[in-house]
């Protein structure tokens, strides 16, 4: 038997002490009413007179959403009450329009699933799916190489590459980036070809990889101060022809090196033509494979095309600048593909990369300094400025990699006044950046994502591929040119994760990001959070 004792509700609650908030009811903030009885109350006693029943607004709202139907005249009719200070008129004209097409489907066909209601209205369909992914630009982009070419010929003595008190002007880096691409022809690169590059940071790194794009290969970045076993997956994953490196690297002895301070080495490289090789390549070619972190499993390798970079590259000349590419700090590790735009996008329209350690070294720096772009992650760059940064003139700020709050950009605005702040989105898959935004305005929440880059498109879906309403939050995916071809060695996750778009052209792919997100009204992408459990 077990003893129990009646305890009055209002003693439960005064024990519990929850906390409460005169802004909003404690238990639900959207009611639904329906009144079937109004015809019967207002045509009672009053025979003989025409008799019509008027809504009598109470000028407040007891809840955030108020939706009252009634049956009148054999007609389903409905009002929406709404807090102003949460919903504006046509947010709400909206849900009400929602409501009646879903209402008016299942009036039409009560065996409709739930998962095929037309929640979204052909206009809405039109704004999200076209509109809003108005990004096309006709032509195919210059790669990489040609635009290089055309630096050389045109800023021969300029400074392409500056690292610790180091310069190499364009002429000099494209002499001995042939030359190096020369020999690695001779050890077997070439298109769809792949080549490891393990370097310690320095013009050397930079030399090795524009040689090995000249050779027609790409190159996989191969950090030495990452783990042995790490290194070994890569490289047997990768299997390259060959990988450029240095005597001081001790891991990767097993596989062909060419290594750049060997004394026959140099040799060779000075006794070799400074014209490069003649080598045929095509934009569906790989021009870099970058692994991921492994988060969600074991590494994969992302093969980025020649196409895909020189379409990425056009847009970093057409929306951030010749004059925001002029003094690029390349701060990012290569394994990462912001690396990407830190250094090929300067050295296609003749700026100057400044090769640092790391982000963070940027503190050390003695008396006051400048650069026309510096890139890093949200938690990095408020390192950054806590431990000093007021002695820079910055022309922009790239963040990306993490949600960048509304309280980070007022740090980088008050720290660095002079600077504008943009902040990326883009999966490796797409090819370093799909979307940006442009931190021009005041905001008091977090940075949205922005809007999708040239040739881009974005879909905001709900699990079974359908569109969802602006303000519902979806999963992203990703459609357009910067799409990668696909994991290196592993189809079927490839075909898992790049799947058929139903809203392009016959055969053309979307990734699946993992990334929640939602539309606002103007247009722009907010990050919400992710669909598994992979910290972002």
């Amino acid at each position: 038997a077990y003893a129990h004792q009646d305890i009055p509700f209002e003693r439960l609650v005064e024990a519990v002490n929850p906390e409460r908030s005169l802004a909003r009811h404690p238990l639900f903030q959207v009611m639904l009413t329906f009144d079937n009885t109004i015809d019967r109350e207002v045509t009672e006693g009053f025979a003989g007179l025409g008799v019509e029943g008027l809504p009598l607004g109470a000028g407040a709202v007891k809840f955030d959403l108020l939706f009252g139907l009634s049956e009148v005249g054999g007609e389903l009719r409905g009002a929406v009450e709404y807090r102003c200070d949460l919903f504006d008129h046509p947010t709400v004209a909206q849900l009400a329009e929602r409501l009646v097409r879903v209402l008016e489907r299942v009036a039409s066909d009560a065996s409709v699933r739930t998962g095929e209601l037309p929640v979204v209205g052909e206009a809405e369909r039109a704004r999200v799916l076209t509109e809003w992914n108005d990004t096309g630009v006709p032509g195919v982009p210059e790669t990489f190489l040609e635009l290089f070419a055309a630096q050389v010929a045109a800023r021969g003595d300029a400074p392409a590459v500056v690292y610790e008190g180091e310069v190499l002007s364009y002429r000099e880096l494209d002499a001995r980036a042939n030359r190096l691409a020369g020999l690695l022809v001779g050890r077997g690169a070439g298109p769809e070809h792949f080549v490891g590059v393990a370097l310690p940071r320095g013009l050397d790194l930079i030399v090795a990889l524009l040689a090995v794009l000249k050779s027609g290969a790409a190159y996989v970045p191969l950090d030495p101060e990452y783990p042995a076993e790490r290194l070994v997956h890569m490289v047997t994953d990768a299997a390259p022809v060959v990988v450029v490196t240095s005597t001081d690297v001790r891991t990767l002895r097993t596989v062909p090196r060419v290594e750049l301070d060997d004394e026959e080495t140099r040799a060779t490289l000075v006794a070799a033509p400074a014209t490069g090789p003649d080598v045929k390549m095509s934009a569906a070619h790989p021009a870099y494979v970058i692994y991921t972190s492994g988060s969600t499993g074991r590494p994969k390798g992302v093969v980025i095309s020649h196409g895909s970079l020189s379409n990425f590259l056009a847009w970093a000349r057409e929306d951030l600048g010749a004059e925001r590419l002029r003094h690029v700090v390349l701060s990012t590790s290569l394994s990462f593909d912001v690396s990407v735009v830190e250094l090929f996008a300067p050295l296609s329209c003749g700026g100057t990369v400044e090769i640092v350690r790391n982000l963070l070294a940027l503190v050390d720096r003695p008396g006051r300094w400048s650069a026309s772009l510096v890139s890093g992650v949200p938690s990095a760059f408020a390192q950054l400025l806590e431990a000093g940064l007021d002695r820079a003139d910055v022309g922009m700020i790239a963040l990306a990699g993490e949600a960048l709050s509304a309280r980070d950009v007022r740090r980088v605005r008050a720290v660095l006044p002079g600077a504008r702040v943009a902040n990326f989105y883009g999966p490796t898959e797409a090819t370093v950046y799909a979307t940006a935004w442009y931190g021009d305005t005041s905001m008091d929440a977090a940075a949205p994502m922005g809007r999708p880059l040239r040739n881009t498109c974005v879909y905001v879906l709900d699990d079974g591929l359908r569109v969802v309403p602006v303000g519902v939050v979806g999963e992203l995916y990703v459609a357009g040119a910067g799409l990668a071809r696909g994991y290196l060695g592993r189809a079927g996750l490839t075909a898992e994760r790049f799947v058929a778009c139903p809203f392009g052209v016959p055969g053309e792919r979307m990734y699946r990001t993992g990334d929640l997100v939602r539309w606002r009204v103007d247009g722009t992408l907010e990050f919400v959070g992710r669909a598994d459990d992979q910290v972002k």
